[in-house]
């Protein structure tokens, strides 16, 4: 039970990034680093947001270069959204002790 607990809260931790800046990648990987040794259902689903919130950045800044062509207010506004639901999905699976792929990932930590 505890350890589907840390996984949910690894994966609402993403959502730390609209509070401080890079908190989506900082408080997850804390999280992490702190339990994946101990439970392995909190190692798999930390390097699951972990590569979650490093793609979303990425695709994130490359929206943000797209303000120029106009085209990147749209696609932020987007990422914003489509990141705020796949964390929701993703926490209530971690809760039923499921492991949630997110969609558009990039798997740089296998």
């Amino acid at each position: 039970m505890q350890e589907r607990q840390w996984a949910l809260i690894c994966h609402l931790y993403g959502l730390c990034g609209y509070i401080f800046p890079f908190g989506n990648l900082i408080a997850p990987i804390i999280i992490w680093s702190m339990k994946k040794d101990e439970m392995p259902m909190v190692d798999e689903h930390g390097k699951e947001v972990i590569n979650f919130q490093i793609s979303y950045t990425i695709w994130g800044i490359i929206a943000g270069i797209f303000i120029i062509m106009l085209i990147g207010i749209p696609l932020l506004i987007a990422i914003a959204v489509l990141q705020v639901v796949f964390i929701i999905i993703a926490a209530i699976k971690a809760d039923s002790g499921e492991l949630y792929r997110y969609p558009m990932t990039i798997r740089f930590i296998k």
